[in-house]
């Protein structure tokens, strides 16, 4: 999650912004905006390089069920029960999955791609927009991880994590679906438009996308945090997030990602964001129900 992105304007801005500090947390209020500066200073206890103590961690490989991370928190309620707050992409994968396994490398644009990336067709690797489209820093034949980020809190949609957790709502549940997709140069594939925000507050009483991606196997649910090259296996987020992550690819039109970009969603996206590399050691995973 780019809650930048999970990660979501930038995942560290809203990590400062809704995190509290171990005794906010504890009487349940929110930080004093003055108590920032040192609640950013604070760090988890580090054990051998590892930060404890800050919950569960993400992203994860989520064939892997296994952890040993005991803080438990309620997940949260389905996304039709929560606002939609946040949409926001991120170059390559950062979750390993049954259909995005191939490592791509270390680095904030790393992370892994879709099994079938190799076999995409000249068309469908083909750029028409030549590398100068709205929606910067992607091409046919790139993986994007996108991630539509909900909130118990009653709030509209809008740009960064920021957007989630506005001043007026202490301690927000939050809930990222997550879907991979194959950038590719077809106008058959999927539209992200059909996934964004609809503008409109829906009859049950809440902010939803038009539809979120189906077809893609069942999500993966599980505990943890937010995501984004701000954090790593020595510097954990203390966000408690609920994740439900698509097993499969699916691809998506290239010319979709640059139309959204270019109408101004309301997102403010425009490019795809940075990846936090897999979280591998137990200590730092929940087990997966």
């Amino acid at each position: 999650m780019k809650l930048r992105s999970l990660a979501l304007g930038s995942i560290a801005a809203f990590a400062l912004v809704a995190c509290a500090s171990p005794q906010s947390r504890e009487n349940g209020t929110a930080p004093d905006p003055q108590d920032l500066p040192a609640i950013a200073a604070m760090g988890p206890e580090e054990s051998a390089g590892i930060c404890v103590g800050a919950g569960p961690q993400t992203p994860r490989d989520i064939t892997n069920k296994s952890g040993l991370n005991s803080l438990l928190f309620d997940l949260a309620p389905p996304p039709q029960k929560m606002n939609l707050c946040n949409i926001h992409a991120h170059k390559n994968a950062e979750h390993k999955g049954p259909g995005f396994s191939l490592f791509v490398n270390s680095g904030e644009t790393g992370g892994y791609a879709c099994n079938d990336r190799d076999s995409l067709t000249e068309d469908e690797l083909a750029d028409p927009f030549e590398g100068k489209g709205a929606f910067k820093g992607v091409a046919p034949g790139d993986t994007i991880e996108v991630h539509w980020v909900y909130t118990s809190c009653d709030t509209a949609p809008g740009q960064g994590l920021g957007a989630c957790a506005p001043e007026t709502c202490s301690n927000p549940t939050l809930r990222v679906e997550a879907q991979t997709f194959l950038v590719v140069n077809d106008p058959n594939a999927l539209d992200i438009n059909s996934f964004d925000f609809t503008g409109d507050l829906q009859a049950s009483g809440f902010h939803q996308p038009g539809s979120l991606p189906k077809g893609t196997g069942d999500p993966v649910v599980f505990r943890g945090s937010t995501t984004g090259p701000s954090y790593s296996q020595s510097t954990c987020s203390p966000l408690q997030v609920t994740w439900s992550v698509r097993p499969q690819c699916a691809r998506v039109d290239i010319s979709s990602l640059h139309e959204w970009a270019a109408k101004g969603n309301v997102f403010n996206e425009s490019e795809a964001h940075g990846v936090r590399q897999l979280v591998t050691a137990p200590e730092l995973l929940a087990p997966i129900e």
